[in-house]
Order: structure tokens, then sequence, then C-alpha cells
């Protein structure tokens, strides 16, 4: 290593849960009215293990206590720390970052000085389909990124950036994948469309486009993206939204959950048939009354019949092609 320089490990924590139909992460408010994700440094002579550092750093800075937490990434790009405050004595110093996924089904709020729960979407409104194609995508983000690829230099390179832009936004045969929210965060933070990019040097400020969400401290945002790309894929292969569910549900709010995190609405006959087949609820004789409706019965997850077994995650039938 570079002499003067020193190499930190920090410690990140995406904090997620649903209330209602709002998917929310808890941030940790910055001075001058910036957002962040909690975060602090790795001290191993303090922190017996990456996951203790955690812990212990989310509970002091949001006044939270974790339940459910998986390492989500590591993040380690040059100069991806800034403007976050150095931890180190130089502004050179090099932050590798550990990120980890927590869910929760806590939706209330931190005692005061804590953190505060923000809709995921407020900082990626072009990932919300729940409601048809945000007109976002067509009124500033496909023209803009167009106008980018056209000037991204020779044919092949031109060629490429187009071929990204379709993959990314649903224009070939595919359609909308909603489990690329991070390359999607990423082609705009490469075009220079979003706050950071300027922020970082890497556009002008003029060119970033508007209503492209709230940015977030340091790369704190493609962070973010990184974990709803983790969560709306591996809920369809391990049954991790019940971590997001209370101890009984109706399977109407367990389908909101779902569609929540998805970003899109479900099939709700053929979800139904899935979820019987899965084996992972029972009913509990019980019926929730203040549904506006019918009388819905409570649901359980059979934590203890499937601990140990392998299984799949939910399935999310599309109501419609999209």
């Amino acid at each position: 290593m570079t002499a003067g320089l020193a190499l930190s490990v920090g410690l990140n924590a995406v904090i997620l849960a649903v209330d209602g139909d709002v998917p929310q992460v808890l941030i940790v408010p910055q001075p001058g009215g910036g957002e962040a994700l909690p975060f602090g440094p790795f001290d191993p002579t303090e922190h017996r293990t990456l996951e203790i550092g955690l812990r212990r750093w989310v509970d002091e800075q949001a006044r939270f206590q974790l339940g459910y937490v998986e390492q989500l990434y590591t993040f380690g790009d040059r100069g991806r720390e800034a403007p976050v405050a150095a931890m180190t004595g130089s502004e050179d110093d090099r932050i590798i970052s550990i990120g980890y996924l927590a869910l929760t089904p806590n939706v209330s709020d931190p005692p005061e000085g804590g953190g505060q729960w923000r809709g995921w979407y407020r900082f990626f409104p072009w990932e919300d389909w729940r409601d048809g194609r945000p007109e976002i995508i067509d009124s500033q983000i496909l023209p803009r990124l167009s106008a980018w690829a056209d000037e991204a230099g020779g044919p092949g390179r031109r060629a490429s950036c187009h071929d990204r832009i379709k993959q990314c936004f649903g224009l070939n045969p595919g359609g909308w994948q909603e489990g690329r929210a991070l390359d999607r965060y990423e082609l705009l933070y490469e075009a220079g469309l979003v706050e950071e990019a300027a922020r970082d040097g890497q556009t002008e400020q003029t060119l970033v486009a508007p209503g492209l969400g709230q940015a977030m401290a340091s790369d704190h945002r493609r962070i973010l993206a990184t974990a709803i790309s983790r969560l709306r894929g591996k809920i369809k292969y391990r049954p991790v939204v019940f971590e997001l569910m209370g101890e009984v549900f109706t399977l109407s709010a367990l389908q909101q959950v779902v569609e929540a995190i998805v970003g899109y609405r479900l099939h709700k006959q053929n979800f139904r048939r899935a979820l019987d087949r899965s084996g992972f609820v029972d009913g509990t004789g019980k019926v929730e009354s203040a549904t506006g409706g019918r009388p819905a019965e409570l649901f359980r997850y059979r934590r203890e019949a499937l601990a140990g077994l392998p299984s799949l995650g939910l399935s999310a039938p599309r109501l419609r092609d999209g």
C-alpha cells in the first residue's frame, strides 16, 4: 500500500420494512438535510465480529434493534466514501464498506434522535409499476439516456449503450425485469442524470434530470439499489418475505407486501394457488374483521415445520404483462 494511506473497513445497514403497501428503508438524517444509511467503521479491538459491529452502529445511530440480517455486498470503489467524513486521518484513505441487508416487520418510529423511515420509491420513482408504467421513464429518462448514448463515442460504443438502455428499461422482448434495479441506477449514474453524478464530479449539474429521486450520502443510493435487487430476486427462491410479516397476517396483506417489493400487481388467484402448493402458511382459525369488507382469515408462517428443509420462495405472477 502507498505510504501514508490507510485502508478502513466500514459497515452499512440497509434496513427494509413494509408498512401496508409502502416499502420503507430506515435512514439516518445528516447535518444539512442529507440522508444516509446507518454506517460506521469496523473496530477489530471492540467488535468481535462484523455483525456485532454493525448491530452496535445501528443501535447507536438509528436507535433500532436489528433482527434478520444477511451480508449483502462489499463496496470498494475509489472515492465512494465522499462526501461522508473520512474515518481516518487523510481524505485520500480508502474505505471498503461491507453492506448488510436487514428485514423487519417493525415499522414503528425509533426514539427521538434515531433513524427515520422513508419510502424507497422516493429514491427510485421509476421502479414502482403498481399503477402502470411510471410517466417519468418516457418523459425524462429514455430521451436523456438516448441522447447520452448517441454521444457515447464510436458506433460500437453507441450500440452497446443503446442495448443497455433497452435491457434495463424493458424495451426488449423480455420486458421489464424488476430485479435490475441496480443496473438501472448505475446506468443513470454513468449517464450523469442523477444528483450523485454531479456531486462526485462525473457530470455537470445542468445535465441532471429532474425528478430522478432523492439523492443520498456517499454511494448509499447504490447500496440501497443493490439491496432492492437482492430482495426482489430472493423472495422468489427463499421465503424471506415472512421476515417482513407479523406473527399473523391475512393473505391479502401478504400479497400487498410482495407487490410493494416487486413493484407490480400480482394475479390474485395464481398467487393464492402457488401459496397453497408451497405449504408456507397455516390458517389460525381466527379472522381479522377490520379489513373493510368480509372478515378475512388470519394465517401464520410455518417457520418451525419448515426449519432446515430446502424450500422455494413465493411465486409472484404478474396481473398482466408489463
